[in-house]
């Protein structure tokens, strides 16, 4: 017999056994041909990082330190078993304690969560921790360079401290790592050796600080895959929703296992996941923490799929039937409220609120139906035109929802133009790709690529043409990227109408 560790259960199992045994004798989560990663035993060693954990009376906070640490190692021992001294609507000072350190008379400007030390009458015998508490600008006799550190978690407990509260010890965040054997592989025959610890995916805690973060991060694993794109030694990070926006919402450093979206610059909506720590960074909101798995993070090689799993689960409810999202919502202990078209045959195509963090604080959410002759399904041609259905994803939202609302913007004989809601033609060149040869067929969807003027319309015909494509320009100004699969359901639209477009496998 040999024993193993699978996602941290423990298991017995016989000599020789494979991994898909052990698999399914766990019942692991695992999703086919993702890689699993395998760690053998070994020796472990410490490291420092710039991380300091601080235990109150109201709870635990952690700091990072910023630029020259000198003050803050020579000091921050004397502080142990202080009290807050006193507070006001922008710190609270703990101490006093007696330094060398040299103050200043000056006004210095100070962020939310700055940590600095300040003096009383400009004696360094009376120093004081302090942590800001909000932005604002005062002396307090401060050393130059005032500011030594920022809080970066526990944020709740630094507003929740009082006059009097005491600060009763202050630790160096140590990591250890663990110097192993390392194994990654899809081949679920791999024989397994006693002492092995096996993971088949990871999971991801979102934090409630950034619920547009999270939702992206959500629709990036909305099949439960993460796809190592960009590969380092401190971060793996999935490139699938580059280029698509999200905005900045939660400052806290890039620690082991944090997971961060990049929201502005050069790779803007790219996911990143920590495997080293990294500081805080003003253009790297983080959205989550790894709380499983870290060691497939730090195993997984570059393009590898990995399965993961997300607490909460997404909650959407688009492109489902009211009676699917009831049941779905109900299970979960929330609440629907039901808006427009409600028959039977209705299909949800806007939801609010539309996060998943929002619609959890809320207790529930609303969805407005229509019709499902209102819903388009597609099937795309992702092998012959990439590039162009990248542009139309983006412009429709179908890279993070299961359906998009697509205007029509003029219609004739068998001929339907259509135009998105989102402006997209600055988003990717659309050079010619995939274009008719000798005619297209009836249901094609097709987009006017550069070469000519009405660059970005979409168009479906009902007939099969020999001269122009679905979009009426000529074969070599359109990209054919799709086929409508009931193409009927075109009948009857007209200028102004929106119907709603939704990729089918």
């Amino acid at each position: 017999m040999i024993s193993i560790e699978i996602n941290g259960q423990k298991l017995d199992l016989k000599d020789d056994a494979s991994l898909e045994e052990a698999i399914e004798l766990a019942g692991a989560f695992y999703i086919q041909g993702t890689t699993i990663g395998i760690l053998k035993t070994g020796a472990k060693k410490e490291e420092a990082t710039p991380e300091f954990k601080i235990l109150t009376a109201k709870g635990e906070f952690r700091i990072e330190l910023l630029g020259d640490s000198a003050l803050w190692n020579e000091f921050n021992h004397l502080f142990f078993n202080t009290n807050a001294h006193w507070e006001t609507r922008d710190v609270i000072a703990f101490g006093p304690v007696e330094t060398d350190a040299i103050p200043q008379r000056a006004e210095q400007k100070y962020n939310r969560y700055d940590v600095f030390l300040g003096t009383g009458g400009y004696d360094s015998k009376n120093t004081y921790l302090m942590f800001a508490k909000d932005k604002h600008i005062s002396d307090y006799g401060s050393p130059k360079d005032a500011v030594i550190a920022r809080v970066i978690s526990g944020k709740n407990t630094i507003a929740n401290l009082k006059q009097g509260d005491s600060l009763m010890k202050i630790e160096p965040v140590i990591k250890w790592e663990t110097l192993l054997d390392k194994i990654s592989t899809t081949d679920l025959n791999t024989r397994l050796e006693d002492g092995m610890r096996i993971f088949t995916y990871f999971k991801v805690d979102l934090v409630n600080e950034a619920p547009e973060g999270a939702e992206h991060f959500l629709a990036l694993i909305r099949r439960k895959i993460f796809m190592v794109g960009t590969f380092s030694n401190s971060f793996i990070s999935d490139d699938a929703l580059k280029g698509e926006g999200c905005p900045y919402e939660h400052w806290d450093a890039r620690s082991e296992g944090a997971v961060a979206v990049r929201t502005d610059g050069i790779g803007n909506g790219r996911v990143y996941i920590y495997k080293d720590d990294r500081t805080s960074s003003a253009v790297h909101s983080v959205v989550g923490h790894v709380s499983q798995g870290i060691e497939l993070i730090k195993i997984a090689p570059a393009g590898c799929k990995l399965s993961v799993l997300s607490n909460p689960r997404r909650v959407m409810i688009l492109g489902m039937g009211f009676a699917e999202a009831e049941k779905m919502l109900n299970d979960r202990g929330l609440k629907l409220e039901k808006q427009g078209y409600t028959g039977d045959d209705a299909i949800i195509v806007e939801q609010e609120p539309d996060t998943t963090i929002g619609i959890i604080q809320e207790g529930g959410m609303s969805g407005l139906g229509v019709r499902s002759d209102k819903i388009i399904d597609v099937r795309f041609y992702d092998d012959l035109a990439p590039i162009t259905l990248d542009f139309f994803r983006h412009s429709l939202r179908l890279k993070d929802r299961p359906l998009g609302p697509l205007p029509v913007f003029y219609t004739y004989e068998n001929t339907y133009l259509f135009r998105s809601e989102k402006e997209a033609e600055a988003y990717k060149e659309l050079n010619p790709e995939n274009v008719p040869r000798a005619k297209i067929n009836a249901g094609e969807i097709g987009v006017t690529n550069q070469a000519a003027k009405r660059y970005g319309m979409i168009g479906v015909k009902l007939t099969d043409d020999e001269r122009y494509g679905p979009t009426g320009e000529k074969f070599e100004c359109t990209n054919i990227i799709g086929k409508v699969i009931e193409p009927q359901r075109l009948k009857g639209i007209k200028a102004g109408d929106i119907v709603y477009i939704r990729e089918v496998f």
